[in-house]
């Protein structure tokens, strides 16, 4: 950051990257560089919603503990294996691309879709996929909150993993915000 003159850091990263984003912080204060993160807000619970609020991947894990249920997986492809350990359920997953490899749950399905998604697609996808609990990341946005909007919509349960705790940073979230601070003198 010195050998380039680095005056100013934006962390856009996703809001589960916390050991990116802890990085970020660090390099900041050893080089003495401004830091902002650009954020989205994250999914708040609204009337309605059964959220199961949870702070990690083995506590939603453990969530799932219980009888069979067709089970929407929507935590990226990173931390599926994890979900083995409840073998009792039929997974489905929403991918962007076809796997290449073999998936590591014994019973699984995928639906290839691209976001950002619909109400009413989502809606779909629940009920034509026969979904009785979803588990998701708060990763915040409109991109993917429609999944959420559909759940109370039909009274489905969701296993919320909530993002990771990061040391204090201040939080942006529009662009033109963040420019707004590139742009200011102090």
């Amino acid at each position: 950051m010195a050998q380039e003159r680095i005056t100013h850091i934006v962390d856009a990263t996703h809001p589960f990257a916390a050991q990116m984003s802890t990085n970020a912080l660090a390099a900041a204060a050893q080089c003495e560089v401004k830091v902002i993160a650009l954020t989205r807000p994250a999914w708040q619970p609204v009337d309605g919603d059964q959220w199961h609020s949870v702070a990690s991947i083995d506590e939603a894990v453990s969530a799932l503990a219980g009888p069979r249920q067709r089970v929407l997986l929507a935590i990226g492809r990173m931390h599926l294996a994890a979900f083995a350990a409840q073998p009792q359920h039929h997974y489905v997953l929403r991918l962007v691309d076809r796997p290449i490899s073999p998936l590591p749950l014994a019973d699984v399905s995928t639906v290839i879709d691209r976001g950002p998604f619909t109400l009413e697609g989502d809606l779909a996808l629940l009920e034509d996929q026969r979904i009785q609990r979803i588990v998701c990341k708060n990763s915040g946005g409109d991109g993917a909150a429609s999944k959420l909007t559909a759940a109370r919509r039909l009274g489905l349960p969701v296993v919320m993993i909530e993002r990771p705790a990061l040391p204090p940073r201040h939080e942006l979230h529009r662009i033109d915000d963040v420019i707004s601070w590139l742009d200011s003198p102090s």
